[in-house]
């Protein structure tokens, strides 16, 4: 069982490379997409940087309604994920559905400053990381679909270096704005709504639309062809491919330890002072950023399943740095690189996997299935890993994990070998 297969039939765009020459690395509609998510996500790290604060010191929440808030915020979009990959299938229009989820997350930011309570915070958090389930699978199908097969790792390395640049500008902005401004929470929620706001202009202005996704449709079939069906998207669990691929993706996912979690023990594990607590997260994107394109070219070459699983192990190496290597000036710098790594070969090479295992017209369908049970799988993971530090303390709950994760490795491994083709 592997990722993908060149014997499938590619979308109508690939041949249309074939005939025309190599031609650009990537896709315009990618460049633009990118710059869309750029955007989005400058305005979304600037409110994920400051909510914990935001919560405790101004509003009052005890560590427990932060808690309930933050795996609201986590996990709903996850679970809306299967909703927005089917409806932009159904309706044939990808821009159309990424759209309304940029829209409605960009809609919840004002609304920010008038919430003041657990239940209406909750309910403003849960809008917006519904929009963000709208928005991901159709926003990584057109990406798929407008990419020859043998490019996905690049293209999608391409976007993912400039989503994670916005992820950096985030916090940055975030925190010169509570520099500056008198009423700094405010400000950063006031300007987040204004970039957000942005970023759906650029969709709906350089965004190619409804024809441009039909021209994708591996089948050239027309407008009146019936809707796609909640049943079809089932039916996609019976590609043995998929199948593989999902429950591997879920499979590692459960014994994939949080962000929030490695920067805390890594914290604690070096000694690092909290003033600089919050620019560990910077550490592991500024990785990512500098190796999600090479990565993911290499992935094109060499086979996605390979360096899909060697992302897992620099994860599973980092986990064995923060347990055994001593508390060096270096390890903080080693464990963030390994970090960056991790993601640099797993979030933009997943759903590059996906190209030739989904037919097009049920692309967004097929990324939604897979996106979802890695997300879940992640979400259980942190709550058992919580309730296991709880217990035991972090250096047995991150040994689990780290048993875990060798073990887990070790059976996607064998169910995503190779079989002939090394993509």
């Amino acid at each position: 069982m592997y990722l993908t297969d060149r014997s499938t039939p590619q979308a109508a765009g690939t041949e249309q490379g074939r005939r025309r020459g190599p031609g650009p690395r990537v896709a315009p509609v990618v460049l633009v997409l990118g710059t869309v998510s750029l955007i989005t996500d400058i305005s979304s790290e600037m409110v994920t940087a400051v909510l914990p604060l935001y919560f405790v010191t101004t509003l009052g929440f005890s560590p427990l309604g932060f808690g309930a808030l933050d795996g609201l915020y986590n996990g709903v979009s996850a679970l809306v994920q299967l909703t927005g990959g089917h409806l932009a299938d159904r309706v044939r229009n990808h821009k159309l559905m990424a759209g309304l989820g940029y829209g409605l997350s960009a809609l919840c930011k004002p609304l920010l400053l008038l919430a003041s309570s657990i239940g209406t915070l909750g309910t403003v958090l849960a809008l917006e990381r519904t929009g963000k389930g709208l928005r991901t699978a159709p926003r990584d199908a057109m990406i798929s679909l407008s990419t020859p097969s043998e490019k996905q790792g690049r293209a999608f390395g391409v976007h993912r270096a400039m989503d994670t640049t916005g992820a950096m500008l985030g916090p940055l902005a975030a925190f010169f704005i509570l520099r500056a401004a008198a009423d700094g929470y405010d400000a950063v929620f006031g300007v987040s709504a204004c970039v957000a706001a942005l970023g759906v202009l650029v969709l709906v202005l350089f965004v190619p639309g409804r024809r441009q996704d039909a021209r994708q449709d591996e089948a050239g079939a027309a407008d009146g062809r019936p809707p796609v069906r909640v049943r079809e998207a089932l039916d996609l669990l019976r590609l043995p491919r998929l199948r593989a691929l999902a429950g591997c993706a879920a499979l590692l996912g459960l014994t994939t330890v949080s962000d929030a979690f490695v920067y805390l023990l890594l914290q604690r594990r070096a000694g690092i002072g909290e003033q600089w607590f919050p620019l560990l997260p910077l550490g592991t994107a500024a990785v990512f950023l500098l190796l999600a394109v090479p990565v993911g070219a290499l992935a094109d070459r060499v086979g996605r399943h390979v360096v899909f699983l060697a992302g897992h192990v620099a994860l599973l190496v980092g986990y064995a740095l923060l347990l055994w290597a001593p508390a060096t000036p270096v390890l903080p710098c080693v464990v963030l690189a390994l970090h960056g790594v991790f993601y640099a070969a797993t979030d933009g090479v997943l759903p590059a996997a996906l190209a030739d295992i989904v037919p097009a017209q049920l692309r967004a369908s097929g990324l939604a299935i897979v996106g979802t049970s890695q997300a879940l799988a992640r979400f259980c993971c942190s709550l058992a890993f919580g309730a296991a530090w709880t217990v035991w303390g972090d250096g047995p709950a991150l040994a689990g994990s780290a048993v875990g994760l060798l073990c887990c490795a070790m059976v996607a491994g064998t169910v995503l070998r190779p079989a002939g083709d090394t993509r």
